[in-house]
């Protein structure tokens, strides 16, 4: 299997994308909105995607956070509220925002197994920061780290509840970060002090199954590389200082923080630490170049991804949809109330 996550062209998979995938065997797909039209289209999809591999638990993941980042639209499917909403609520009742974000994460969720998704990049433990870039922005749970990871676990409990696995991001934290690293290298120069109160959520939350990497250099850690290519961010920060041991995937390895080509880019992400390379636009060339130079899967990570889609599918405790969220808006009302 090679350690890599693609995305697909279209509504569809094209004949060379059949063929590529069935030879190359990746760990995964990801969907973004050229894939999703309705709730028929996207199942069959995601059907075709597992008939390939013949493995009913697939690894395939959507960025569907609520707010401005989401795939899957309306009318077809609802809308969902951005981390932002959650932390207010949290100002006056931190108890009814947790389950308020538990509530919205859990029915988020059922939409997306609904479509045999079976994985959400959601939810992000990036600390706000007061001047930062805003690629980050109102998707934060807030500016105090036990705030964020305490939302953060109520998010990933919801999902697992819907039979979706949930990934952590943006480790270790994009905070901070002056730029947007879609298009370009954003550089941190914080203290490790300062950086460590980043860390904070990701670190409570140290137990997730699968989580991701930023592409932004910490001069304090790294003077040259971003964080998904650097041995020393991955290596010390993410799985010792940290103590993550899930599935580590990069973020979208096409984003313009990073230099050389693509596939070299997830060759050096790979040699780095990292266990999953993702490749979000399709391009076949790109992909044929991954899948040429990353090494066969580890068996450390085949086993990180196979405990990773051991929580998804089998929703059978999930709740109803509507009463989830009706039970979201009445415990968000509080906070305009």
């Amino acid at each position: 299997m090679v350690p890599a996550i693609f995305g697909l062209s279209g509504l569809t998979l094209s004949d060379e994308e059949r063929a590529f995938f069935r030879d190359s065997d990746p760990a995964g797909y990801i969907l973004f909105g050229r894939n999703v039209e309705s709730r028929e289209q996207i199942r069959a999809l995601v059907d075709d995607l597992k008939a390939i591999h013949g493995r009913e638990r697939l690894y395939v993941c959507i960025d569907q956070e609520g707010g401005r980042v989401a795939r899957m639209k309306p009318p077809v499917w609802p809308s969902y509220p951005a981390g932002e909403a959650f932390d207010r609520l949290y100002d006056t009742a931190p108890a009814s925002a947790i389950e308020a974000a538990r509530a919205n994460a859990e029915a988020l969720g059922l939409d997306l197994a609904d479509a045999g998704i079976t994985a959400d990049c959601y939810p992000s433990l990036d600390v706000r920061r007061p001047g930062a870039h805003d690629v980050i922005g109102d998707r934060a749970f807030g500016a105090e780290p036990m705030r964020v990871a305490a939302l953060g676990r109520a998010a990933l409990a919801g999902l697992a509840r819907a039979g979706v696995v949930g990934c952590i991001k943006h480790m270790p934290g994009h905070g901070r970060a002056m730029a947007d690293s879609h298009k370009e290298l954003p550089t941190v120069a914080a203290s490790e002090e300062e950086l460590d109160t980043d860390l904070q959520p990701f670190r409570a939350l140290a137990d997730a199954p699968v989580g991701m990497t930023a592409h932004v250099r910490y001069t304090a850690w790294d003077k040259d590389l971003p964080g998904t290519l650097s041995p020393f961010v991955i290596g010390e920060i993410i799985r010792k200082r940290i103590g993550f041991g899930g599935l580590l995937l990069t973020d979208d390895l096409d984003m313009e923080a990073l230099d050389g080509t693509v596939p070299e880019r997830a060759e050096r992400a790979v040699a780095a630490g990292c266990d999953i390379a993702l490749n979000c636009w399709a391009k076949m060339d790109d992909m044929v170049g991954i899948a040429s130079r990353l090494p066969v899967m580890s068996d450390e990570t085949a086993q990180r991804l196979h405990r990773a889609l051991q929580s998804t599918g089998g929703a059978d405790t999930a709740g109803d949809h509507a009463e989830l969220v009706a039970r979201r808006d009445a415990l968000l009302a509080q906070a305009v109330a």
